[in-house]
């Protein structure tokens, strides 16, 4: 089983360079066409089985406590300050939830929203309209989006919100037998087990008599410790939690070997020529991970074949193409909540900024950044496998109890935001 997943080991030519990747279209195997990596090395490069077993053969527990930890206390992106080292009274995240009066102020393209007034104007410009700044636990539920049967962060939402909605309303949903709940807006949907600390919907109603503390209120009676209210606002009816962002912040805590050493280039190359039986390293140096990555850094590029969402050698339908605000890797250590427990966990952080992200980029991003570093790719790794037309030329997904959408902003980016910096 394990050859299904294995692809052709082609020799590195001795003449020109060829791509990282190249698409073979004489050789197929089981009814479906391979690729060929065919740089230097190749045979140091991950199987899709042997990366799906290194990325899931991690103490994700470690990581799911943390996370859980941070949406109990409900401090939001300013929980991953001391993580970082950083004093959270330089993050922006701090200043941005809630001011001196436990209130939030408005960031500068929202105020300009605000401030246009709605009198004399019917229709749904009567209605008023809800920001809800939401941090909950991705274990703990089955993804954002709701599905029938399933535990999902919008069906608990839109359920609390039911007590809010208009009788007109209510009246249409009791004839057409539905539940009378609410509908979220949200910023981004997450997927099964991410985590997110700050997350952004809207939920509009015609009722004036609602208060945005009623709302948060019933919101976090409504899991506790699973899910938070952190900010609830009263914005203008053209704010769009989706469509008005202008960016999402995403982090992804990779744990790593305590006792792992990472081999250099040098040394994978000497190994292969005394023993071509040689296997794939089972570490990489998070140094060169952060190389590869950076190379996305203020970059418009489509990124169709990290995407699970769209068939990677399409021509048409939604655009895949993103710019990467902010693209880093660092080394930290996760600290456990109980006192008594003094031990700590390396872990690779990946922070990650862009206008938009598609389905599990992220993760696919991550894996393949992992896997490329330990077989010591080229700097230029990811960029080699934008034209790439077959899912085989990038890693598996990472697993999702590591990725943690952290914010998400609707003013202009500023890098003093991240946590891992120059």
């Amino acid at each position: 089983m394990l050859a299904k997943f294995r692809p052709l080991m082609a020799a590195a030519p001795t003449t020109k360079a060829a791509p990282a990747v190249a698409f073979s279209t004489a050789v197929e195997r089981d009814g479906y066409a391979q690729y060929n990596h065919t740089d230097a090395c190749q045979h140091l490069r991950w199987t899709a089985r042997e990366s799906y077993e290194y990325m899931y053969a991690r103490p994700w527990s470690r990581v799911v406590d943390f996370y859980a930890e941070l949406v109990r206390t409900g401090a939001g992106a300013a929980g991953l300050a001391e993580l970082f080292g950083k004093d959270e009274i330089f993050l922006p995240q701090k200043d941005h939830l809630r001011d001196t009066n436990g209130e939030e102020p408005l960031a500068s393209s929202e105020k300009q929203m605000s401030v246009k007034s709605s009198k004399g104007r019917g229709g749904r410009w009567e209605r008023a309209n809800f920001k809800i700044v939401l941090s909950y636990h991705g274990g703990s539920f089955d993804g954002w989006q709701k599905q029938p049967d399933l535990n999902t962060v919008q069906g608990l939402v839109e359920k609390h919100l039911g007590q809010f909605v208009d009788e007109r309303k209510a009246k249409q949903l009791q004839e057409r037998s539905l539940p009378i709940e609410g509908c979220a807006t949200v910023a981004g949907r997450t997927d099964k087990g991410v985590t997110a600390l700050q997350q952004v919907c809207s939920f509009y109603t015609w009722r004036k008599d609602v208060q945005p503390a009623d709302i948060k209120d019933t919101i976090n009676e409504a899991s506790p410790d699973k899910i938070k209210s952190l900010v609830v606002s009263e914005v203008s009816r053209e704010f769009h939690p989706n469509f008005s962002a202008k960016w999402r912040r995403y982090l992804y805590i990779f744990p790593l070997d305590g006792d792992a050493k990472s081999i250099s280039e040098d040394e994978q190359s000497s190994m292969i020529l005394e023993n071509p039986e040689y296997k794939a390293p089972r570490s990489f140096d998070v140094a060169k991970v952060d190389k590869i990555i950076r190379q996305l850094e203020g970059k418009m590029l489509s990124y169709k074949i990290f995407a699970r969402d769209t068939q990677a050698s399409r021509s048409d339908g939604p655009a895949t193409e993103c710019f990467m605000f902010h693209s880093r890797a660092a080394v930290t250590k996760l600290y456990s909540a109980d006192e008594n427990c003094k031990e700590s966990t390396p872990v690779m952080c990946v922070e990650l900024v862009a206008n938009r992200f598609l389905r599990k980029m992220v993760r696919v991003l991550v894996a393949t950044s992992i896997r490329e570093a330990a077989a010591g790719a080229d700097e230029d790794a990811l960029l080699n496998l934008m034209e790439a037309t077959c899912r085989r030329a990038t890693a598996p997904p990472a697993p999702a109890e590591g990725l943690c959408l952290v914010d998400v902003g609707y003013e202009d980016f500023d890098e003093q935001r991240c946590f891992i910096v120059d």
